[in-house]
């Protein structure tokens, strides 16, 4: 062997052994789910969701814009929560079941599930403070940050990938005179356009967060995951720098 294939065998067994502990790092550092929030009802709102998650610690970030601005010459309260339970899925017009024009919360709810935990701004997380607007974000436009503790109910739907995040509240202007005149079916001192969902988005697991399946894409210059056919090279590359290492001593020995 040259001198100069016996220095690369060594320098490449160092390179993959080298991309092996960011291998442990990304599998051990938590997961990661996203969500992109699409408009219900008309709305005209769209937002992200991304919620990084670490055992039961959920850290959520969220930005929201062209929601309804104002109710009652005050920011508009937004309540928002991971729904949970349902078909893991955003509900579509075909939902409206009394052809008032609204998808409202129980009309929905066959799709995305009922309340598990409340995307509150302080305090109470729980199902109990789903309709408490003074925990609610609140305007046309909102970003949206907290790390909160997720329970055994949320969970299972986070990884099973049936949750569900649903921002509520809709401009009672663009209801149709129907829905303008009914109040909310769960919340009878409200109007039924504070209480119905206005962006819906279903959580999912990010690439980020796993090792992706599938033949490797050599063409697009990713870093963002490692495949397992990587690691299968890498394993690969070992191997061969190993027997390149017997080789050379049992040359070095017939030539000694």
């Amino acid at each position: 062997m040259k001198k100069s294939l016996r220095l690369l065998a060594p320098v490449a067994a160092l390179g993959v052994i080298g991309l092996l502990p960011g291998v442990a790092i990304a599998q051990t550092s938590g997961a990661s789910y996203q969500a992109q929030l699409d408009a219900l009802n008309g709305s005209g709102a769209s937002g992200t969701v991304t919620l990084q998650l670490t055992g039961d610690q959920a850290t959520i970030t969220e930005k929201v814009s062209g929601l309804a601005a104002s109710f009652m010459n005050a920011p508009y309260p937004h309540v928002q929560h991971i729904h949970g339970g349902g078909m893991g899925q955003c509900p579509t017009a075909a939902a409206d079941k009394n052809g008032d024009g609204v998808v409202n919360v129980k009309e929905g709810a066959p799709s995305y599930g009922g309340i598990q935990t409340t995307l509150s701004t302080s305090g109470d997380t729980s199902p109990t403070a789903g309709t408490e607007l003074k925990i609610a974000p609140s305007g046309g436009s909102f970003t949206y940050n907290r790390t909160i503790t997720l329970d055994a109910a949320t969970l299972a739907s986070v990884k099973g990938g049936t949750a569900v995040v649903v921002v509520h509240g809709l401009d009672p202007a663009s209801l149709s005179a129907q829905a303008q005149g009914e109040m909310s079916e769960i919340v009878p001192s409200l109007p039924l356009a504070a209480t119905s969902p206005a962006v819906c988005g279903v959580l999912q697991a990010s690439q980020m967060s796993t090792i992706p399946s599938g033949a490797a894409d050599t063409g697009n210059g990713s870093s963002g995951g490692v495949s397992t056919e990587l690691l299968a090279v890498g394993t690969g590359a070992l191997a061969v720098a190993a027997v390149g290492g017997v080789a050379v001593a049992r040359r070095r020995r017939t030539e000694g």
